[in-house]
């Protein structure tokens, strides 16, 4: 089966022969896939009135477990955003009643971000879509092919992903 990776790289190979252009059979596949793999969340999220990065905040305090709620700068840690984004995030979600500001206890000065009621049954209905999605995505792999595949990925993305700082 030919897709537009196999077009793309025969027409490198033809017009620039000096050329090694192997690795993009691999990382022109895997730019492509993330693009499907955008429109394909923000699908799932949108069947349930939530974009994307309200998505990666309410999800991020769902995983805190009971009582989800972290501080923004975890929050910050696990979004990957800069303070004021996060700020103006927080903000929106408060005003659509997904999340609450809390005082920190341990902090007079802190505050705490607590998922609502609401904002949890949104990130599960959201969360259980997406995994809808992606189960169809990853329907022609084999059970033994995607743990394959999810190795080589981690092997690609941890040295990334563990950079410190």
């Amino acid at each position: 089966m030919e897709d537009e990776v196999d077009r793309l790289v025969a027409a490198w190979r033809r017009e620039r022969p000096d050329l090694d252009v192997e690795p993009l059979e691999v990382l022109s596949r895997v730019s492509r896939l993330a693009r499907h793999l955008d429109r394909a969340r923000r699908l799932a999220f949108a069947e349930h009135g939530l974009e994307p990065w309200e998505f990666d905040v309410l999800t991020a305090l769902r995983r805190a477990g009971t009582p989800y709620q972290l501080s923004p700068g975890q929050l910050l840690t696990q979004t990957l955003v800069t303070s004021g984004t996060m700020t103006n995030r927080i903000d929106r979600l408060a005003k659509k009643g997904l999340v609450a500001r809390l005082p920190d206890p341990n902090d007079r000065r802190g505050v705490l971000v607590r998922l609502t009621d609401e904002g949890r049954d949104r990130a599960d209905q959201a969360l259980a879509g997406l995994l809808a999605q992606e189960r169809a995505i990853l329907a022609e792999l084999s059970r033994i092919q995607r743990g394959e595949l999810a190795g080589l990925l981690r092997r690609l993305t941890a040295p990334f992903d563990n950079v410190p700082g």
